[in-house]
């Protein structure tokens, strides 16, 4: 579960980003999407598709998709160096770098805390 007692950066009147913001792409091992957001210096990484830590609405073209076509996603949170950090936004002891099945509005919480 994503942390709640994190305090928000993002208060200086910015518009706030959300999942609506990062822009899908085909992912590089040539099936499934990838779609990254930068923020407050951190990169939030978001990808679908099989065998990844997601879950598809029905049957998907392995070649051609779009991020309507999952409802839960596959997350990483790096630092300015590429290290993942994943880990220090949620409260369990998982620590394999990424993180699985997130809805959008687990995503938006997460980026709201980033």
């Amino acid at each position: 579960m994503v942390k709640t007692n994190l305090k928000q950066l993002n208060n200086k009147g910015m518009q706030k980003k959300t999942f609506n913001d990062i822009k899908f792409g085909p992912h590089p091992v040539g099936t499934g999407i990838l779609g990254t957001i930068n923020i407050n210096g951190l990169t939030l990484s978001v990808i679908a598709g099989k065998g990844f830590y997601s879950t598809s609405k029905g049957d998907v073209d392995p070649f051609f998709q779009t991020a309507d076509d999952y409802s839960t996603f596959e997350i990483a949170v790096m630092d300015q160096d590429g290290t993942y950090i994943t880990d220090k936004f949620f409260d369990d002891d998982h620590d394999n770098g990424v993180r699985g099945w997130l809805t959008r509005d687990d995503i938006n919480h997460l980026i709201s805390i980033l």
